[in-house]
């Protein structure tokens, strides 16, 4: 149910939100401050696969190298596993022992859909082989998935993969999601791999904060979109006292935190190249503060997210490489300004992840 603010919470529109947002995502303005840190301020990166992280930072920090994030990640001080929406995420350590506990239960949940193909298997007595088996020495899914079967004949294989997946906190070990040397998925614990051990579920009042930190102004759904929970409003209504409260433009409320920024909706917002999956894009129920109605539905095809082109703060177009060009493919015409700025954005983002080679920037078709 979506909850409407009461009339005295002033309304923020949808430029107003955009530009808080892109604050708190640092998308303004590229901030200064370590891998290590933006990981730990944006409450994770999507990371299916192994390039958007590096993407996402090259947009948000200035000075940022893909060395950063991949020294961060081999010296065990970042990592990847399944966490938030039941999709891989880049984490500091610290979060990946308290994120996870969080959200378990919903992985509990997941497995429901596996029953038939789990019939007569003690997930208890799974999950303890499991952690036995990748903390000897890290596997692959097939060699879990192939060892498990051994105790289950007549399980799905697919099925005790996902329950194994599910059970335990199931780190991608290094070199994958290295720049330029990642490798085969290999799994190990969370515990074994941070060599610290796991920790209780922690209340989710402290998670809620940092989302509106990084995220905010939000909504209760929006919240529940971003981490694939349910049942937060209680949370909610427990910090109240600390929050304040707006309106969006269809009167739903919204909570924030009294010092967050919340930039003039005037704002300049330079482009930005984002990568498929990025965390802006998929951590609000309600995705008009970057996809204007118009362009609903463009930034996908199917299961698969396009990486989007940010103009003026708002989604405006897609991305991709091509040999050694960038072709930028906007959802509309743009000015000789923008152009100009966006062929100069794109330039010094391939400069930032590919050094050593030479791009070239390339307008292709406006896509309707």
């Amino acid at each position: 149910m979506t909850t409407k603010a009461g009339p005295d919470a002033p309304v923020l529109g949808i430029r107003a939100l955009n530009r808080a947002t892109l604050a708190r995502q640092l998308l303004l303005g590229r901030a200064e401050m370590s891998a290590e840190a933006a990981v730990a301020h944006l409450v994770g990166l999507q990371a299916q696969n192994v390039k958007p992280p590096y993407h996402a930072l090259a947009a948000r920090l200035d000075g940022f190298t893909p060395r950063d994030l991949s020294e961060a990640m081999a010296g065990r001080r970042v990592a990847r596993l399944v966490t938030l929406r039941s999709t891989i995420h880049t984490h500091t350590a610290d979060d990946c022992l308290t994120l996870r506990p969080l959200v378990q239960a919903a992985r509990d949940r997941e497995l429901h859909a596996f029953r038939k193909g789990l019939a007569g298997v003690d997930l208890d007595r799974l999950a303890v082989l499991a952690r036995e088996l990748v903390e000897e020495e890290p596997r692959t899914m097939g060699q879990l998935r192939e060892a498990l079967l051994t105790e289950w004949p007549h399980a799905d294989p697919q099925s005790l993969a996902v329950a194994a997946r599910c059970r335990l906190p199931l780190v991608q070990v290094t070199p994958r999601g290295l720049w330029e040397r990642s490798g085969q998925v290999r799994l190990t614990t969370a515990e074994h791999w941070l060599a610290r051990p796991a920790r209780p579920a922690p209340a989710p009042d402290g998670t809620v904060l940092r989302y509106l930190g990084a995220f905010g102004p939000a909504s209760v759904k929006d919240m529940q979109t971003w981490a694939g929970l349910t049942r937060l409003r209680e949370v909610f209504e427990r910090l109240r006292p600390r929050l304040v409260t707006f309106r969006a433009p269809d009167g739903t409320e919204l909570f924030d935190l009294p010092d967050a920024p919340r930039p003039e909706p005037d704002t300049p917002a330079p482009p930005r190249f984002l990568p498929e999956f990025d965390n802006l894009l998929l951590s609000h129920a309600d995705r008009a503060r970057v996809v204007p109605p118009a362009h609903k539905g463009r930034t996908w095809t199917g299961n698969q997210a396009h990486r989007v082109l940010l103009v003026d703060g708002f989604a405006a177009g897609l991305w991709k490489t091509e040999d050694d060009t960038l072709v930028v493919e906007p959802f509309g015409r743009l000015t000789k300004e923008d152009r100009a700025r966006i062929a100069a954005e794109g330039e010094r983002m391939l400069a930032v992840l590919h050094p050593e080679a030479a791009y070239g920037v390339r307008f292709g078709t406006v896509r309707v």
